[in-house]
């Protein structure tokens, strides 16, 4: 079992090499990854989103176009300090360095993407992480994950792993899943309605 000070140091050693370890910027993978985490979220906006495990950043900037308020967080101070740099004009991007389970923003979220950080959680930690992200979420609000699907060299879980206990503990509707070869994505909600549904009701 990885110790949280073994997880900090992986990454702390990933971006000393590079400041795009898993080349999000450049690889189709990537972008195609961020373009159907973006169209997966059920409203057009949000007021107040969590992102943990931010990276460098190339999500969050696109995030930000949607969001009043994000928190963008990373255990690794050099991709806080990548991530504060890509969005230094934007005024509503609060970027931390954040280890969970043990740190988890204050109040109330309507969007947390929970997006390639589930295997680097050990069981206990990840059953902690849903307990705050049922806590903190609003009446409206939705929790995206997405995870890569295939196995990760000197971690226990794979995506896969990880959505199969989220979706067995989460206790919160499932509004929507997706699945391919390389990756699974799934969002939960408080409110069951579809997209249809809630705009028509509007």
């Amino acid at each position: 079992m990885s110790t949280q000070n073994d997880t900090k140091h992986y990454f702390d050693n990933l971006y000393q090499d590079s400041d795009d370890p898993w080349k999000i910027s450049s690889r189709w993978y990537e972008q195609r990854k961020r373009a159907l985490t973006l169209a997966a979220l059920p409203r057009e906006r949000f007021q107040r989103a969590f992102e943990p495990a931010c990276g460098n950043g190339e999500l969050t900037i696109q995030l930000a176009a949607r969001c009043d308020e994000l928190i963008a967080a990373d255990i690794s101070e050099d991709a806080v300090a990548l991530t504060r740099k890509r969005v230094a004009s934007l005024e509503q991007v609060n970027v931390k360095q954040m280890v969970l389970p043990d740190a988890w923003p204050d109040g109330k979220l309507d969007l947390i993407v929970f997006s390639e950080v589930g295997y680097y959680l050990d069981d206990a930690q990840l059953d902690r992480v849903m307990v705050q992200m049922r806590a903190s979420l609003s009446d409206d609000g939705a929790i995206v994950a997405c995870h890569w699907r295939r196995p990760i060299e000197g971690w226990a879980l794979n995506g896969e792993e990880v959505h199969a206990i989220l979706r067995g503990r989460i206790q919160l509707p499932l509004l929507s899943h997706y699945w391919d070869d390389d990756l699974v994505l799934d969002v939960w909600t408080r409110d069951a309605r579809s997209v249809h549904q809630r705009e028509s009701e509007q």
